[in-house]
């Protein structure tokens, strides 16, 4: 998917990746990620948001919740702290002393995690979208003696919601919700969000406002209108150089940058971002049957779109491209599998849309790409978890 952006903006991360696959300094199924270059997207991001006056939560999923990398967003670039998409996550990276800003969003916190979560992470707020979650979340607030931020995530019929991701107050029932939650104790609403509030259209090229957004801006007036003051107005989904200004035209005060920290935002599949593209796919050829090329698996995510891979073949400079194969999603993804034959063992990159959470990939964190000296600096799993070798 973003071959041809990579080869455009950042060339030297793939004869880098397909080096230090050579060298046995990266094995195959490993994402490596040029952390000089997602420093530049990150400065530039965190520059426009400074200039439009908005916040920056930073999404550390697509990154395999990394703490390096999340440092580096927090402590150096001076984004407000992390947005954890699942309790897990939130444990993970307050275990490497990373500062949580937001959590409950996409998944809400288990109630056995709850004390450790508000006594321990201290995350300045936390999404709810049930009242049985709010009266958790109260008690142990109560029991912690302290005022829980929190935020509220109403939908309307016709709003974009993804599949196992369905969650929300009615915007109907904002009234009674409001009553509800606002009686329990040691609760604060200071928050409203949605999910996407922006999504990426293919036909007009741009990305655009959702529904989603509108329901949430109708979710801000009327809580006014009841003398409620929202101060995080939080629209996430694609937020880039891009959507900055969007968010602020709408009144949005924070934003989750997550793939525009890599340059993989779907808007940049042309090149045509501010951010480049900071990320590669590493494999090798294992075997080839029946004509076609099959390389180490492990990396594969459903919504990639990755169309094409360049096969290093003996010791060329140069790679071959050669188009993916659709993957059977009721399959356990051993390979990627090649249309066209390849050397065994040869060098293998990809450019596509990622989850890296979700993958049982590696992952090389490496700098010196720019000027020809590639150095891994660390390697991890995707827990964020580093890996000894």
């Amino acid at each position: 998917m973003f071959l041809e952006a990579l080869k455009k903006q950042n060339s030297e991360l793939i004869q880098s990746a397909v080096l230090l696959l050579r060298q046995g300094e990266i094995l195959p199924d490993t994402y490596v990620i040029d952390v000089d270059r997602f420093r530049e997207n990150a400065k530039k991001i965190k520059q426009k948001a400074d200039e439009l006056d908005i916040k920056l939560f930073a999404m550390t999923k697509q990154i395999g919740r990394n703490p390096v990398l999340a440092s580096i967003l927090i402590d150096e670039c001076g984004y407000e702290g992390a947005v954890c998409v699942d309790f897990k996550e939130a444990l993970s990276l307050h275990k490497n002393r990373i500062k949580i800003s937001h959590v409950g969003h996409l998944v809400q916190p288990p109630k056995h995690i709850l004390t450790r979560l508000i006594s321990e992470v201290k995350p300045e707020i936390i999404t709810v979208y049930s009242i049985e979650k709010a009266r958790e979340i109260s008690q142990v607030a109560v029991e912690c003696g302290v005022v829980q931020g929190i935020m509220l995530k109403f939908y309307q019929d016709g709003d974009h919601l993804y599949p196992n991701q369905e969650s929300g107050f009615h915007l109907s029932a904002l009234d009674e919700v409001v009553e509800r939650i606002t009686a329990l104790p040691n609760l604060n609403v200071t928050g409203i969000t949605h999910f996407p509030c922006f999504l990426y259209d293919q036909d007009a090229q741009k990305t655009r406002p959702t529904a989603n957004l509108t329901t949430a801006k109708q979710a801000i007036e009327r809580l006014a209108q009841k003398g409620i003051s929202i101060t995080h107005r939080n629209y996430p989904s694609a937020t880039s150089c891009e959507t900055i200004a969007m968010i602020r035209q709408h009144g949005g005060t924070h934003g989750e940058p997550g793939h525009a920290l890599t340059g993989t935002t779907p808007a940049n599949v042309d090149a045509s971002q501010p951010e480049s593209v900071a990320m590669v796919y590493v494999t090798e050829v294992s075997h080839v049957h029946q004509g076609k090329a099959y390389c180490f698996g492990g990396g594969n995510y459903g919504r990639s779109h990755v169309e094409g891979a360049l096969v290093f073949n003996s010791e060329a400079s140069t790679g071959d491209f050669l188009p993916v194969c659709p993957n059977d999603s009721a399959s356990i993804d051993y390979y990627f599998q090649l249309a066209g034959k390849a050397d065994i063992s040869a060098p293998v990159i990809m450019a596509f849309r990622t989850q890296l959470f979700v993958t049982r990939s590696d992952v090389a964190l490496v700098e010196g790409i720019s000027t020809s000296a590639p150095k891994v600096v660390g390697l991890f799993d995707t827990q964020g978890r580093q890996i000894e070798r």
